[in-house]
């Protein structure tokens, strides 16, 4: 039986975000596991699904193969497709939406800019400390305005657990990975236990496959070797220019 999505994605924080929500909402669904390695985003009929070539992208076979890119997006759609996790009144629902545009603009590109020039650019000798830590240090403000948010909500939006938190959750739980500080913050680690202890969104990182040295486990140290190197023609080809 043809499932109605079909969802192309890759082991990253933006990658799993979908795979959070199918999972949590008991939606079958068909993957294709990109290789960067092998440069599949940037492969001609994967652009034509996604022109920005980045993951993760899905097809809705359901709605005449409509294609969603950008993981927030992404989010947005299965949220009203399925009717879950978002709330349905107003305020609330809107409320949901600003903390989804908080981590798009937000956590996501302060934290990965954080992640490149420590996990990656450094690794190939390209170091710059300026910038590491213009995002290491804004990286830690958001994880601030995280805590306070958290101070005063069970999770992000609301009481109940949205697709602002499942997109959120990927990106600050790997603070490891961005080396950004956050012991003292003590509600945002409150709120991480709590999704620590979800079945479903746990299972959805090992989809397409675990990634366990975002998270600060494992062999981090062959992880972030094996890493650096799939990004490596990036960082020579910027350094040449």
């Amino acid at each position: 039986m043809t499932k109605d999505i079909h969802l192309y994605t890759a082991s990253t924080m933006n990658g799993w975000k979908p795979v959070i929500f199918l999972e949590e909402a008991g939606v079958e669904y068909d993957l294709t596991h990109i290789d960067f390695a092998k440069k599949q985003h940037k492969h001609p009929e994967y652009l034509q699904l996604n022109p920005n070539g980045r993951i993760p992208t899905i097809v809705d076979r359901s709605n005449n193969d409509f294609v969603v890119f950008e993981s927030g997006a992404i989010l947005w759609y299965l949220a009203e497709k399925y009717q879950k996790f978002l709330p349905q009144k107003p305020d609330e629902r809107s409320v949901t939406l600003q903390w989804l545009m908080f981590q798009m603009g937000g956590i996501g590109p302060m934290m990965g800019q954080a992640m490149y020039f420590q996990r990656i650019a450094a690794k190939q000798g390209e170091e710059n400390l300026f910038a590491t830590d213009r995002y290491v240090q804004e990286s830690r403000r958001l994880m601030e305005v995280l805590n306070a948010r958290l101070a005063k909500s069970r999770f992000l939006a609301c009481g109940e657990y949205t697709i602002a938190d499942m997109a959120t959750y990927p990106w600050a739980r790997a603070f490891y990975w961005a080396k950004v500080q956050v012991e003292d913050l003590q509600h945002l680690n409150r709120w991480f236990d709590e999704i620590d202890a979800r079945k479903a969104t746990q299972r959805a990182l090992t989809i397409p496959k675990p990634f366990w040295a975002f998270f600060g486990k494992g062999n981090v140290e062959v992880q972030e070797r094996e890493n650096a190197d799939r990004f490596k023609s990036d960082v020579i080809s910027r350094s040449n220019i």
